[in-house]
């Protein structure tokens, strides 16, 4: 089961490819992950990576595809992977198709006004880093942490301007994905505003696992 999984941020991907890389015994492989072990393994792509991050530069396309292709051709994805954060626009998704046939792009579906609400209430402990949300998960008392009476406070990322910037971003450049995988006959929509429990269980019902 070779999968991409798009959808945007606050869509909960993240949390959902770790939950089905358990589940159907498959590495969820995100780009960070990948850049981060071959700068940690020292491969020759692994270097030129470090001193572009040390130059304070991008990594290009050309160097990304290719820390793709390294990472694909281990042992442990040769039966199945979750590329999360990989492609990212329409020419990373031709290059990886040159790479491997994926079987489905899983499109975490949910609307922009629903991520807003989603991460816009999240506030996190300035002491222990503990994670509350106003609504779904809030602390006893306002603006205090359960766990060690440290002040919460709401994140750049968390602040409105941020997430609606971020939603811009992901909508121009990659949401364009949708319509290629769409037209490729390879996308699954699932409703990605349920917990997550629910969203794996709609996820197990598309997708279920040998034997079953």
């Amino acid at each position: 089961m070779k999968l991409i999984f798009l959808g945007p941020p606050g869509a909960g991907k993240g949390t959902l490819a770790a939950m089905v890389a358990g589940t159907y015994a498959i590495p969820h492989i995100s780009t960070g992950e990948i850049f981060r072990a071959a700068i940690r393994e020292k491969t020759p792509l692994g270097l030129k990576v470090q001193a572009i991050i040390d130059a304070g530069q991008l990594v290009s396309d050309d160097i990304t595809i290719e820390l793709v292709k390294e990472r694909l051709d281990k042992s442990d994805a040769k039966d199945g992977f979750i590329l999360d954060g990989f492609p990212r626009t329409i020419p990373q998704a031709e290059a990886l198709a040159g790479i491997v046939t994926v079987d489905s792009a899983v499109n975490f579906d949910i609307a922009d006004k629903d991520v807003v609400a989603r991460l816009s209430g999240r506030r996190v402990c300035r002491n222990c880093s503990q994670n509350y949300h106003v609504e779904f998960m809030p602390p006893a008392k306002e603006g205090v942490c359960d766990k060690c009476g440290g002040e919460l406070f709401i994140r750049e990322d968390d602040k409105i301007e941020a997430i609606t910037k971020r939603l811009e971003v992901y909508r121009s450049q990659t949401a364009p994905l949708i319509a290629f995988y769409r037209t490729a006959k390879k996308l699954v929509d699932i409703d990605a505003r349920p917990s997550s429990g629910a969203v794996l269980e709609a996820f197990k019902k598309v997708f279920p696992q040998s034997g079953n």
